[in-house]
């Protein structure tokens, strides 16, 4: 397999040092921490950019981040926003998982979240590990993630397939409710889903403000919901991405109106 490069990332530096130190004494595993979540994206691009890409990153389930000036736009665009521009651990999988797929992800947790351990696999991880595990059982998962297997404790395996069902129920509703938008309010919704305000949509899509506020209201009815921020979460469920900033909408906007 050749040696495989690793990523700590833990803002506990004691934990992330120490761990770096066990995994680098391994005669096949090349180690680096970082302490945080921008100074992980930091070493992700930098390494991308010398032709020396990470194998596996190790997250912390509880990492504080928050995702600025310093990170790659790929990244920045993928990792979802928690509000205040902070995301746990858990996001920061989602969008190095976008922005540099080749990265197999493993999340180390304090405890057994059935919930997070679902959520982080929908995210795009590969294993969820507790922080006490053995060195060894750590270097296995390690190994095993490199050759696409999925890890798990196995106390979380009828928990987190329980979890998954029921996400997917949700996500087909979802979809449903979606599917019932006209493409002028699926347009709005992504617009929405992006973060834009009415007047802001509103010249995007070369509209009157009022005319937003009327499909804003159709939409949030279609959907069920009674705020902007349900709906962006169901919007996401669905798997309806933002509008991009580009311009493409803009330019659709005539043909749509």
């Amino acid at each position: 397999m050749g040696r495989i490069r690793v990523l700590v990332v833990d803002d506990h530096r004691i934990f992330a040092e120490s761990l770096a130190a066990a995994l680098a004494a391994e005669p096949d595993v090349d180690v680096s921490a970082a302490g945080s979540g921008p100074a992980a994206l930091r070493c992700l691009d930098r390494a991308a950019a010398e032709g020396r890409r990470y194998d596996v990153m190790l997250v912390d389930a509880d990492l504080g981040a928050a995702v600025g000036p310093t990170a790659s736009v790929a990244v920045a665009r993928a990792v979802p926003d928690h509000g205040e521009g902070v995301v746990d651990g858990i996001s920061l999988v989602a969008g190095v998982r976008s922005a540099q797929p080749a990265v197999r992800t493993v999340v180390l947790a304090e405890k057994d979240d059935a919930h997070r351990a679902a959520l982080a696999l929908q995210a795009g991880a590969s294993g969820w590990v507790a922080k006490d595990c053995s060195l060894q059982r750590l270097l296995a998962v390690i190994r095993g993630v490199l050759r696409d297997e999925t890890h798990l404790p196995p106390a979380l395996l009828t928990g987190v397939l329980r979890e998954l069902t029921a996400a997917r129920k949700h996500r087909t509703e979802s979809e449903q409710l979606v599917e019932s938008l006209t493409p002028r309010e699926r347009e709005v919704l992504r617009c929405m889903v992006a973060g834009l305000g009415r007047k802001a949509v509103a010249e995007r899509l070369f509209l009157s403000p009022h005319t937003v506020r009327t499909h804003m209201q159709n939409v949030l009815g279609k959907l069920g919901v009674h705020s902007t921020l349900a709906a962006v979460a169901l919007a996401r469920r669905a798997g309806v991405g933002p509008a991009e900033l580009a311009g493409d909408v803009v330019e659709r906007g005539g043909q749509l109106a």
